[in-house]
């Protein structure tokens, strides 16, 4: 007699039951995040070597941690997304592994700050507790599109919260992004994006349709009504207003990129790029004439060597990047070979610079490489998904690590003007690591929903054909 299909497969917590024969590639994740704890043990091992000429037998305990805490993430995967994107989690292992051998490289020149490594491994472990959380009680994703508008208020109060506290405990470096409180410190803005980005795709969602058929048709192009469209403006202008206040520039383009983005894929309307691009030209020359330090960033970026013997010296961060990249040539200097602490803050805003330096053209574009696969796997999700939140919602957090990234190593190579952003899972900071992990645990959940077999429809009662039909009897109405 046969099993009843429930009773084949495994229940799981969020209630789905893996079909028999139906491959999760759950054991090609396992492979992959053993592919790179090898590779991180040996990079460390080539640190170590290069500096010290020696190899201690704590590398390989090295080796054995960081496989244990992506192991306990890939268990988590396997318990409640069995049907999660495979590559996602190992390249986000492989590029967290890569930060933390480059802040043990830059440890041994005990440059301000450091030693970086023990706290970022503390923030990577936080991280992945987080990760595991997140895993474990979003059983679906859809459900955070009931709380959008709290997430909306929530998000804008957390990015606006730095700029009406006090400078002493909120400003760094000019720049009033921080809360810190006790020594510890804590960067709300990296999590208000998160929030921005759940109110923003459930509200396009709800809208959509909205923005394409009601409105009037002005210019060429059809207009939605005032009353659809005002509630993203006014948190797009209040999103972008805070950080330009907070002299944030990095997450206000950052911001004005994902709605943009999330704008055009909910309408699929080519004219908002062209809209929001016309707006981004206003707002930068404005800002360039109303914000002195807009202009310094500008200015800096059109010639960092104006200032070089300056007592004030701006440029002197982003010649030393461009210095250290240029001596590193095609291949690089090796790991440990060059000189990366001679430039300021390498270990967060500057540490492609220090990657392009020890690895060359070679190891940055591979690294490169390993950024654009992840965005291309949560490109896929978003494509797979079913339902429009999730399509919208993915989309969002695809191409939230793709432009954050641009732009770093666009300011980082002199393609744009600096903005203070760090690169996602590479760069020293725990906010960031914490924010993009619970990231990461969002888009693994839709890429499940994504995944997961259907379950088969009820199969319609076949009707017979007309001519072998029985005859029936109609009577008339009376």
């Amino acid at each position: 007699m046969s099993q009843p299909a429930a009773a084949a497969g495994t229940q799981t917590p969020s209630g789905h039951t893996p079909e028999p024969g139906v491959p999760t590639r759950r054991g090609t994740e396992l492979f992959l995040l053993i592919c790179s704890a090898v590779i991180i043990t040996v990079a460390i091992m080539l640190v170590q070597i290069s500096r010290e000429q020696t190899i201690s037998r704590e590398l390989f305990y090295y080796g054995a941690a960081f496989l244990a805490l992506f192991g306990a993430a890939h268990f988590a995967v396997r318990r409640w997304a069995p049907y999660a994107d495979p590559l996602i989690l190992p390249l986000v292992s492989l590029i967290n592994g890569m930060g933390l051998v480059l802040l043990h490289r830059l440890d041994f020149e005990e440059v301000t700050g450091s030693p970086f490594t023990g706290k970022q491994i503390m923030f990577a472990t936080v991280g992945v507790v987080l990760f595991i959380l997140v895993l474990a009680l979003v059983k679906d994703h859809r459900t955070l599109a009931r709380y959008s508008f709290t997430c909306g208020f929530v998000g804008l109060a957390l990015l606006a919260l730095p700029g009406l506290l006090p400078s002493s405990i909120s400003e760094v470096n000019g720049a009033k992004l921080w809360i810190n409180i006790g020594g510890q410190s804590i960067q709300p803005g990296e999590f208000a994006k998160l929030l921005l980005l759940i109110f923003f795709a459930s509200f396009l969602v709800s809208k959509r349709e909205l923005f394409t058929t009601a409105g009037r048709r002005f210019l060429g192009i059809d207009w939605p009504r005032a009353r659809d469209l005002m509630p993203v403006i006014v948190a797009w202008l209040l999103s972008i207003g805070i950080v330009v206040l907070e002299k944030d520039l990095g997450t206000s383009l950052l911001f004005f990129g994902i709605v943009l983005v999330m704008l055009y894929i909910a309408t699929e309307r080519a004219v908002w790029v062209g809209l929001g691009l016309s707006l981004f030209a206003i707002g930068c020359f404005i800002a360039f004439n109303l914000f002195d330090h807009v202009q310094g960033r500008v200015n800096t970026w059109l010639d960092p060597m104006a200032t070089a013997g300056e007592d004030v010296d701006p440029g002197f961060q982003l010649r030393g990047g461009l210095y250290g990249m240029a001596s590193g040539g095609i291949f690089g200097s090796g790991l440990g070979g060059g000189r990366p602490d001679l430039t300021i803050w390498a270990a967060s805003d500057f540490i492609i610079a220090a990657i392009g330096e020890e690895l060359g053209l070679v190891g940055l574009m591979a690294l490169l490489m390993v950024y654009l696969l992840l965005m291309m796997r949560g490109l896929r999700t978003a494509l797979a998904v079913r339902d429009s939140f999730g399509k919208l919602f993915g989309g969002g957090l695809a191409f939230t690590v793709c432009l954050q990234l641009f732009v770093v190593a666009g300011g980082v190579t002199g393609l744009i003007p600096m903005t203070g952003l760090t690169a996602p899972f590479l760069a020293y900071g725990g906010s960031s690591l914490l924010a993009n992990y619970i990231l990461i645990a969002l888009l693994l959940r839709i890429s499940d929903a994504a995944r997961r077999p259907q379950a088969p429809s009820k199969p319609k009662p076949k009707q017979a054909p007309i001519a072998e039909a029985h005859t029936e009897l109609v009577e008339r109405p009376r």
